[in-house]
């Protein structure tokens, strides 16, 4: 794994710093979550863990990669103490930089070895499972590719979508480069950004598909299922299809939390991550409005389409999600 070069949030990413936007006040010693996760979930996770232990957390919030070259820009001095991303590579960026202190076992073996390091410096709490929406009025399933990849094939010209700015299509194509090598994975978004519509966000991708204004669209799962939950009104003229076999369109992004070395509160911040992975945590995140999977066995997300336990993904290394060469790929072909 190849460490971020410096200012490459300035230069490939055109990021800003983000805004780190504090909960809370007065003077007693709060625990620093930089966090990149979803914010209303940290904010149903973050009460239940100060109801239980009393220990009051202040979250700053902000991108997935504009929060990890943050921290090392930090480095030492970070006031962060614990760090949540939506998708791993943020988390690999700042494992590579050798920020991370390590977690105990405890904390690990609650978690599925596949959904975790196995330097044991940082774990996965959350996941989503990438699917493929498609208008059920325009495409039956049958007549769906077999693999991801088969959406660059010509047949597909002018019938899929994407988000490719956010950090959840880079995860997915940090997946492909991981599982197909550097020059098949610059072929496949050659092929599908001369196939496909670009969107700016994943919810548009949902609402465009659901229109009928573009056929297929790449997204994870809990955006079509948040909607159908709530109204259905850009999921009524769609369903998902889930890859299979460990395809790379099956791949499970996992969203990581570590204690920071900096941390001058490993104590709470080891606490804070236990709470994040053990039973309650879990069952609160899996009661939540975000519809993701939960990694502890021992909770079930209810109420959506497939369990984790049928999904198919491919065996990866979440710590060898190579952002940086996924940023230079797309830079390259022109998604950013």
């Amino acid at each position: 794994m190849t460490l971020f070069r410096t200012g490459l949030a300035i230069a490939s990413l055109t990021l800003v710093a983000p805004l780190l936007v504090a909960c809370g006040g007065d003077d007693e010693p709060k625990l620093v979550v930089y966090n990149a996760q979803h914010e209303p979930l940290l904010e149903e996770l973050a009460p239940a863990f100060t109801k239980e232990t009393g220990i009051e957390v202040e979250l700053r919030n902000g991108k997935d990669l504009e929060m990890s070259n943050q921290i090392i820009a930090e480095g030492k001095a970070s006031p962060a103490d614990v760090f949540l991303t939506e998708n791993s590579p943020a988390m690999s960026q700042v494992e590579a930089a050798g920020l991370f202190d390590e977690l105990p076992a405890g904390i690990l073996d609650v978690i599925p070895a596949q959904y975790r390091p196995v330097s044991g410096l940082w774990t996965g709490f959350v996941a989503r499972s990438t699917v493929l929406v498609y208008n059920t009025d325009q495409v039956q399933e049958s007549d769906l590719p077999a693999s991801l990849l088969d959406l660059a094939k010509p047949e597909w010209k002018g019938r899929i979508s994407f988000s490719p700015t956010g950090a959840d299509f880079q995860a997915i194509v940090a997946a492909v480069l991981e599982l197909e090598g550097e020059e098949a994975t610059r072929a496949w978004l050659e092929g599908i950004k001369a196939n496909g519509k670009v969107y700016d966000g994943n919810n548009l991708v949902l609402e465009a598909v659901d229109s009928g204004e573009i056929e297929v669209g790449i997204v994870y799962h809990y955006y079509w299922e948040r909607d159908r939950k709530e109204n259905g009104d850009v999921s009524d003229q769609s369903a998902q299809h889930y890859f299979a076999g460990g395809d790379p369109g099956a791949f499970v992004s996992v969203s990581g939390a570590g204690v920071l070395k900096s941390s001058d509160m490993k104590k709470e911040a080891r606490e804070f991550v236990e709470f994040l992975v053990n039973r309650e945590g879990q069952q609160v995140l899996a009661d939540s409005y975000a519809l993701e999977y939960p990694l502890n066995p021992e909770v079930r997300l209810e109420g959506v389409t497939k369990p984790f336990s049928e999904l198919q993904p491919p065996q990866v290394n979440v710590s060898d999600l190579d952002a940086e060469t996924v940023v230079d790929l797309m830079t390259e072909v022109g998604f950013l």
